[in-house]
């Protein structure tokens, strides 16, 4: 983001600072949207079209050479990424076991985390000899095809997913037969 508010997009420390808050204030629109469901059904969907969203509004993104259009493009891109991860993240605590709830959250917590670190080295290298733009639009273009191969896969994961409930209600735990109904239906 620096690199583009500087280089691309002339704006200097105050554009990337419009830029990151507009991708906060789509950020805050996907949460606000996500607090008003009220259950698991449907969100394996969401997260699907919401990475498939992020990563189409990404591409605009990095084509993009005029700084209010840019802004306007990260709102939907700060939306869907919340939307993901939000959904992500709540889909994965309502299938794990009380018992590994805590080293499976930080386990995907690691992974998420620990290892953007490693992926902002690589985006730098490859932004170093490609450009910023084009960097983007190839790490956006994958988002677009982990989120096509992710819906298609979603009726097999469903089927996981069913499996790890059920075996939690035979074996006394938590989840309830509607949550078995909410995850498996979408």
């Amino acid at each position: 983001m620096p690199v583009f508010a500087d280089k691309i997009l002339h704006g200097g420390a105050r554009g990337l600072g419009i830029l990151m808050g507009a991708t906060g204030v789509g950020a805050l629109l996907g949460a606000l949207t996500l607090a008003t469901r009220s259950g698991v059904r449907g969100l394996g969907r969401w997260v699907a079209f919401s990475c498939g969203g992020f990563g189409i509004g990404l591409v605009l993104f990095s084509f993009s050479r005029i700084f209010w259009l840019s802004a306007i493009l990260l709102l939907p891109v700060g939306f869907c990424m919340m939307l993901q991860m939000s959904s992500s993240n709540t889909l994965i605590q309502a299938m794990v076991p009380d018992e590994l709830r805590g080293r499976v959250m930080a386990l995907y917590t690691m992974m998420f985390m620990g290892m953007a670190p490693f992926g902002s080295l690589f985006a730098g290298a490859l932004a170093h000899r490609l450009g910023a733009p084009l960097t983007i639009s190839t790490g956006a273009v994958a988002c677009v095809g982990g989120a096509t191969l992710f819906f298609f896969h979603l009726p097999k994961i469903r089927v996981e997913a069913r499996r790890l409930i059920v075996a939690q209600e035979v074996a006394g735990g938590e989840p309830s037969v509607e949550m078995t109904a909410r995850v498996v239906e979408d």
